[in-house]
């Protein structure tokens, strides 16, 4: 960032100096109007527009890579009973994968307030696609699974669409965390209260939004400096042991501990644990999350590789790949392949899933879903928030 030019006249200047420093003002002056374009204050020099707008590769690729092991994950759930290990793995992944999502959904939720831009971009981005997606994904399971009884119905999300009305509470809310003086022990003590609360049901999948709520309230208070510490070589290599251990730990844990701790959807109670145990298990799983979550961002690359452009894709990878797992799903494809189970067929499916989230990332299905994914829709809205 540069000063006004006035501000670089100090003192009077010998003739030659002084036709340079005016070459120099020229320069200047008429680079300013540019780079305080979008500033503001009137004739205040800012960076330039495209500095402003420029994507930092390094989310872009913590976005791609959480959501192939959203995709790769899903896509074990079919076919690893009876791996112990894939179960194992499955639990690692499923204890980091999603605060990691949720952690850099709050962190770029910052700046969000209740303004008329701020509040149509929440709509269009958030809120339409629920409602398309939740109605389709609906739909898909009536016909392909030929379930005629499956209601459509927007307050009981269905599948993955759960993370969309969760974002749009949490992104709602963002005023209150930003304005009290504690906001991720008050989260942490809600989500404690959600898990030993039976009542809450299962309206807009409150009980997950509830127990992730801290690492959408953690995503706030984080300041680039922190990625930065997160990304040093030392933290890269307490990774190792980091993951060493959790792979032993879920190992041994496989056959004993039960999948709605990673899930998140239930009370203790509601899967025949003590009421007490939700409290404690919402600490140690946080704990635990958070650490396996900063062992990933450690390792995450922080300049442009090859995928660095689908970050910026992951909301139809993520909203596109349920249909591809439900589909085979429905079509008994995992029933009738029973190979698929076997160490072969776990790699087979890991990577299609990984290949196909991918393509569903790419620019070309982000364009031709930005109908259903980011509608402009400024016919709904006044003027004030049509404009961006």
């Amino acid at each position: 960032m540069f000063q006004a030019p006035s501000l670089f006249q100090r003192a009077p200047l010998p003739p030659a100096t002084r036709e340079s420093e005016h070459r120099r003002e020229q320069t200047l002056t008429a680079t300013a109007p540019r780079a305080a374009a979008g500033t503001s204050a009137p004739g205040t020099a800012a960076p330039a527009p495209a500095a402003a707008k420029k994507r930092d590769p390094y989310f872009d690729n913590v976005k791609y890579l959480a959501i192939v092991l959203v995709a790769v994950a899903h896509a074990w759930e079919p076919v690893m009973d009876g791996s112990r290990a894939t179960r194992a793995l499955y639990m690692i992944v499923y204890m980091f994968h999603m605060p990691a999502f949720i952690l850099i959904s709050g962190y770029f939720s910052r700046s969000f307030d209740m303004t008329a831009p701020k509040v149509k971009r929440l709509i269009t981005s958030v809120a339409v696609p629920y409602v398309l997606f939740e109605t389709a994904y609906s739909l898909f399971k009536r016909y392909a699974d030929d379930s005629p009884d499956m209601a459509i119905s927007l307050v009981d999300p269905f599948f993955l669409t759960w993370f969309l009305i969760a974002l749009f509470i949490w992104r709602v809310t963002t005023p209150i965390w930003q304005a009290i003086r504690h906001p991720l022990p008050v989260a942490l003590a809600i989500a404690m209260l959600a898990s030993v609360s039976p009542d809450i049901g299962d309206d807009l999948d409150l009980q997950r939004v509830l127990q992730f709520l801290p690492f959408f309230v953690l995503g706030l208070l984080l300041k680039p400096e922190h990625f930065q510490r997160v990304r040093r070589r030392e933290v890269r290599l307490l990774s190792l042991p980091l993951f060493a251990g959790a792979l032993l730990f879920a190992y041994w844990a496989a056959p004993r501990m039960q999948l709605g701790w990673f899930y998140r959807a239930n009370s203790a109670q509601e899967m025949g644990a003590p009421w007490w145990s939700g409290a404690v298990m919402t600490l140690a799983t946080f704990g635990c999350a958070l650490a396996l979550t900063v062992g990933f961002l450690a390792w995450v690359p922080g300049r442009a590789r090859w995928f660095t452009v689908l970050g910026a894709g992951t909301i139809c990878g993520y909203l596109l790949h349920g249909f591809l797992i439900k589909g085979a799903e429905y079509a008994g494809l995992f029933d009738h392949y029973t190979w698929l189970s076997g160490p072969v067929g776990l790699i087979v499916v890991s990577l299609v899933a990984a290949v196909a989230v991918t393509l569903m990332c790419s620019p070309l299905v982000g364009r031709a879903l930005k109908w259903a994914t980011e509608p402009e829709m400024n016919w709904a809205f006044r003027k004030a928030a049509a404009r961006r």
